[in-house]
């Protein structure tokens, strides 16, 4: 990659980016309420299987759908891998959220740039064709910055990742140490993810991880919650 696309790639694997992300916890705090985890080698099998089996077969499948649309400008493709995205995500609260944040973020990157492809995707997605999740923005916006795909997907992983151990945080007693070390013990996890992707179709997205999906209900539901999801 270029200069001027690694720098891109840092801007948007860091965690100052002003998407909201903060404000989420994919079922996390659920999992604390429920005294599931307690420690970090918990958290670190629990960050596993969001990577094995709902980021790797749905949101990396969308993001490489929408990353390989929108380099030829297909308005359409995109528009197909940001809707079967929503259609395979069970919980709604994970839908609203990857719904906030790719608005977010496609609203950012629109302020930085001066692309045809954002301004028609946006219109698209303000006429409801498209419900503009995060990682399908993420897609679109590495595409345009001349990240490539495997490293869009990597950085997909690792903002994930650090998003959930910055929740863990607020949730356990975690330390700056072992948030960092679970992190580096996931590395070959996310690489694995990332593989996993690569020959999968849209039509063959399949996440599957039901007990999230339960504790995900469940959090809808809680009267008291620190975390919008």
């Amino acid at each position: 990659m270029s200069d001027d696309a690694t720098l891109s790639a840092f801007r948007l694997a860091d965690s100052f980016l002003p998407v909201g992300t903060y404000t989420v916890s994919y079922g996390l705090e659920q999992f604390t309420q429920d005294d599931r985890i307690d420690d970090a080698d918990d958290l670190r099998e629990l960050l596993g299987t969001y990577l094995r089996r709902q980021v790797g077969p749905a949101e990396l499948v969308a993001l490489r759908a929408a990353h390989a649309t929108a380099t030829t400008g297909d308005l359409d493709g995109i528009c197909e891998a940001d809707r079967r995205l929503s259609a395979v995500t069970l919980s709604a609260e994970f839908r609203e959220s990857a719904q906030q944040s790719g608005d977010r973020l496609l609203s950012l990157q629109r302020e930085l740039q001066d692309e045809d492809t954002l301004e028609r995707y946006a219109e698209r997605v303000a006429a409801g064709d498209a419900p503009g999740n995060y990682a399908v923005v993420l897609g679109v916006t590495t595409a345009l910055a001349g990240i490539e795909v495997r490293r869009a997907c990597l950085l997909c992983c690792h903002g994930f990742v650090t998003g959930l151990l910055g929740a863990a945080q607020r949730l356990l007693s975690l330390g700056h140490t072992d948030a960092q070390r679970v992190l580096d013990d996931l590395r070959p996890v996310m690489v694995e993810a990332v593989d996993d992707s690569d020959d999968t179709d849209l039509d063959e997205m399949a996440p599957f991880a039901p007990l999230v999906d339960v504790l995900a209900a469940e959090h809808e539901r809680a009267e008291r919650r620190l975390f919008a999801s």
